[in-house]
């Protein structure tokens, strides 16, 4: 029984470098619409979605924490953290909700995690900076996290599908 928990913690935490070996990675690439700052495909959600479906609720949640508290604290700043951990809270709990449900595909799982995401961000753009004008933005970040989403989830679904944790 040791030895099984010390693999999931073991494969967790390889889990946890990837995601934040991804951000690193999204970080160096240029912006993807130029006009548009602050779009990204959101490549450490591959990890996420990935734990997410392999082992739960828990698991990616704490994934999620861990990586968004290193990278902030490593490339980013206090306002990067409050909007990553805004956007991943929300993300995650509607993730968790519609697969618990399981009404759609990974996919479509991923697709509603990259659209929430950016709602939680614009959430707590709008509450920071005490402005209401922020929520346009959202029609622009609701198509970029419905592509990014899609993306994301053909690509968590393949690591779902390929990379077996049945001993853990």
């Amino acid at each position: 029984m040791m030895r099984k928990q010390a693999h999931k913690v073991a494969f967790l935490g390889l889990c946890t470098a990837v995601a934040m070996v991804f951000a690193w990675v999204e970080s160096l690439l240029p912006p993807l619409i130029a006009a548009v700052p602050g779009i990204k495909l959101g490549l450490p959600n591959i990890a996420i979605i990935f734990i997410l479906y392999r082992f739960g609720v828990k698991e990616a949640a704490a994934v999620s924490l861990t990586r968004i508290i290193a990278v902030s604290l490593l490339f980013g700043n206090p306002m990067t953290m409050a909007y990553s951990l805004a956007g991943g809270f929300l993300s995650l709990t509607v993730m968790a909700v519609l697969r618990k449900w399981n009404i759609l595909s990974i996919v479509g799982v991923s697709v509603a995690g990259g659209v929430l995401h950016n709602v939680g961000q614009i959430l707590m753009a709008m509450l920071l900076l005490d402005t209401a004008e922020l929520g346009y933005y959202m029609i622009v970040l609701a198509v970029t996290g419905t592509v990014s989403g899609v993306f994301i989830g053909l690509c968590g679904g393949f690591a779902v599908k390929r990379i077996h944790t049945k001993k853990m």
